[in-house]
């Protein structure tokens, strides 16, 4: 189980096809015993970790060398997960879900108290269902809900395909889940719903015009 150390450098990083029937309950368990794993989205590859484990989540940031100033989203299986990881969702971010999810469009609202503080420097977190039944499928066997960010040291270009995702972390994770290369090639967009205002934190495959449709005040 990950206990917040350094990884060893020796750490054997298996690479699994994500048609093997088997992979999805494995890498299941291993996420829900501490371990960090990698696994496709919609968008790009993303490294997860037990969304209520403090010690995989802390391992997460230092494996991406990711400063704890910088939030990890959550990536949701289902609709009612949203409930966990929100303390409310404001009524734009309800219009933003109902319209793009599930897909790329990240937001940001109130998070909720259960969840561990390291997850977020302040009391709001980003979350996001993806439009891909892998990623859905492993998040489910998984718990719901899992902290996520993309595969690749920080600074470096996020991986879009298993290989490229292998190449970038193996020995810091224990496996790589492979669906080929994303759909998107691209991190999805990040809206920030916490204010009067919405703001664009991140732009990504769902541009300000799309999201204006579903707003009353400009992005």
């Amino acid at each position: 189980m990950v206990n917040g150390n350094q990884p060893s450098a020796e750490l054997a990083t298996r690479f699994l096809a994500a048609a093997d029937g088997s992979a999805i309950p494995e890498l299941a368990e291993q996420l829900r015993q501490g371990y960090l794993v990698v696994f496709p989205t919609d968008t790009v590859y993303g490294v997860g970790a037990d969304a209520y484990n403090e010690a995989a989540i802390r391992q997460l940031y230092h494996i991406k060398q990711r400063p704890f100033a910088k939030g990890i989203p959550l990536l949701l299986a289902d609709w009612e997960d949203l409930d966990r990881a929100a303390s409310h969702v404001p009524p734009l971010a309800r219009a933003l879900i109902s319209r793009f999810w599930p897909g790329p469009l990240t937001l940001v609202v109130p998070r909720h108290p259960a969840l561990p503080a390291i997850l977020a420097p302040d009391d709001t977190i980003a979350v996001r269902m993806p439009d891909h039944a892998i990623a859905r499928a492993l998040i489910r066997a998984a718990g719901g809900l899992l902290a996520v960010t993309s595969a690749n040291l920080s600074g470096y270009p996020p991986a879009t395909d298993g290989r490229h995702a292998l190449e970038s972390l193996a020995g810091l994770i224990t496996a790589v889940l492979d669906d080929g290369p994303t759909p998107q090639a691209q991190p999805s967009t990040i809206i920030d719903c916490t204010r009067p205002t919405p703001r664009i934190l991140r732009k990504g495959p769902v541009t300000a015009a799309d999201l204006y449709l579903e707003t009353t005040k400009p992005l």
